[in-house]
């Protein structure tokens, strides 16, 4: 691909780009608000490519095409809990995360049981039964992100074959990125449009730089549930219906996530931001047929909204869930507001999950056998580090610092900024506890293409040079419980097409976190 790769710009050009560059990202809101150490409200531009970066169309192609498949395949994942509790079995007594999602998940379930108990006076019974009824909402919403890298295998004679597409991981909750993603393309296309790029690379057209749908997509997704659970409060004490958004406290990422929000704004769906944990307890109850209720002051009174979706941006770290935030996420789980995504679906996407799939048989539970081969196609090596036989040998390559050197060891946590890499996996392994062991699983290292260039520009400086991509392709679905049976999963809306994220960091760096300044937000040049 060195033909596609970026000509070394002069370092005229190059200062007089990056000065337009920055100029763009302030008055776009392309930025990362700062933690306040002031008064004063801080932010500093993301990273950014200053070129778009070449992608094998095929490739991109391919992972578009997938994503119905991969929505198809999580949603069943989500809806078989045997499966689910067995492979996950092991993390409950190591991994905290996991452990308190499940045992969240398990007391909602509890005390929904407990609604249906026969043995109570036949009033009772007749309440408890409308209760479970109103509680229990049938609409199931998700949104999801399958990253991917391209991966150049070697014949048996060393020589490198065609770059095949291969998946880094699967994510049920959050994702975020789509607003700064789409901005990038954007500012690439700007820059093309008014000739800026042309020194460099010939002017792109509609056909090879794809423009990314996932903020509309992701805000239509919304759009949609919020209709689908009904407009009209069912609650006598509420006045409106509105979707709430949970976030982190000293949010560094709110130009990701107010566009959004003014988004539904615009298109006359309330919608408000609420930090996960207390902040939740103190807003919000449940009416005594389970809708979740919003307190807001208006005009010198307090109103109260009707939450038909809720949204989380938060949630996905353990230190979150000290006991106020348990309490926060069993009395929405509890609610017949729509989550998105519901718990059952956040312990889905573990890593955990992804690594059982590799295994045989696994996704032939879940999908035809066509399907499931389309599937398996985009799946690394990957293995255990538990005591069954392949968590043998995920030890053995882990802990030889021959092996180790092409695998990642990664958590069940949220993102890739946890992963340990190559030649420190052993050190890694030997200084924590062997019962902490099965939290991990290890993969086999994508090996990218060698031969692509471009700019980067965070905080940290200006690379030029090598650099490695990675395309994440965005899936929203609504999906009614009640009438998806056994292995039917016909009654599944799929929204959004052409919903991806892009981003590049330079060759040699294993993190690709923006926030930290090694991932650049990127637009892929399709070849």
């Amino acid at each position: 691909m060195a033909e596609e790769s970026l000509n070394e710009p002069l370092e005229e050009e190059l200062e007089r780009l990056i000065h337009d560059v920055l100029d763009w990202q302030y008055t776009h809101g392309s930025l990362l608000k700062l933690p306040p150490d002031t008064g004063a409200v801080v932010a500093r531009p993301i990273g950014v490519a200053l070129f778009p970066s070449p992608f094998r169309k095929a490739l991109f192609e391919q992972a578009i095409c997938l994503q119905r498949l991969y929505n198809k395949l999580y949603i069943a994942i989500a809806r078989d809990e045997l499966w689910l509790s067995c492979i996950l079995r092991n993390l409950l007594d190591s991994d905290s995360l996991v452990a308190t999602l499940w045992t969240i998940h398990e007391r909602v379930k509890a005390d929904r049981q407990q609604a249906q108990v026969g043995t109570l006076p036949t009033f009772q019974t007749n309440l408890s039964r409308l209760l479970l009824i109103l509680v229990l909402q049938p609409l199931s919403m998700a949104l999801f992100r399958s990253d991917y890298m391209m991966h150049v295998p070697h014949g048996t004679d060393g020589q490198s074959l065609p770059p095949q597409l291969k998946q880094v991981e699967l994510n049920t909750f959050s994702l975020a990125g789509a607003v700064h993603s789409a901005k990038a393309s954007r500012m690439h296309e700007h820059f093309n449009d008014i000739g800026s790029h042309e020194a460099h690379r010939p002017p792109y057209s509609y056909n090879i730089f794809p423009p990314s749908h996932a903020p509309r997509s992701i805000v239509h997704a919304l759009e949609t549930a919020h209709a689908r659970y009904g407009s009209k409060p069912k609650c006598p004490s509420a006045q409106q219906t509105a979707i709430l958004m949970l976030v982190r406290p000293n949010n560094v990422n709110v130009c990701d996530e107010r566009p959004i929000e003014e988004m539904l704004w615009y298109g006359d769906v309330p919608n408000f931001r609420i930090e996960f944990g207390q902040a939740v307890l103190d807003a919000t109850s449940l009416s005594p047929s389970g809708e979740l209720l919003l307190r807001r002051p208006r005009k010198g009174e307090e109103v109260f909204f009707e939450i038909t979706v809720v949204y989380y941006r938060a949630g996905y770290d353990a230190e979150e869930y000290n006991p106020a935030g348990i309490a926060a996420r069993l009395q929405l789980e509890k609610s017949r507001a729509i989550k998105c995504p519901s718990i059952i679906m956040q312990i889905a996407g573990s890593k955990k999950v992804q690594q059982e799939l590799a295994t045989p048989g696994a996704v032939e539970r879940f999908l035809p056998p066509q399907e499931a081969t389309r599937i398996r196609e985009t799946f690394m090596p990957m293995y255990p580090l538990d005591d069954s036989e392949t968590g043998a040998r995920g030890r053995e390559l882990a802990l030889d610092p021959a092996t180790a050197r092409n695998h990642v060891l990664k958590p069940s946590l949220e993102g890739g900024a946890h992963n340990i890499h190559g030649s420190a996996i052993p050190d890694y392994l030997r200084s924590i506890p062997r019962s902490s062991w099965p939290e991990y699983i290890l993969m086999q290292k994508i090996e990218p293409p060698s031969d692509i260039h471009n700019s980067l520009i965070s905080f940290r400086g200006l690379h030029t040079g090598r650099v490695v991509s990675e395309l994440g392709v965005y899936g929203m679905c609504i999906w009614d419980e009640d009438e998806v049976e056994g292995e039917a999963l016909l009654k599944v809306k799929h929204m959004g097409h052409d919903c991806f994220s892009f981003k590049s960091k330079a060759s040699g760096v294993d993190e690709m976190s923006v926030v930290k300044g090694y991932g650049h937000f990127d637009s892929p040049w399709l070849v």
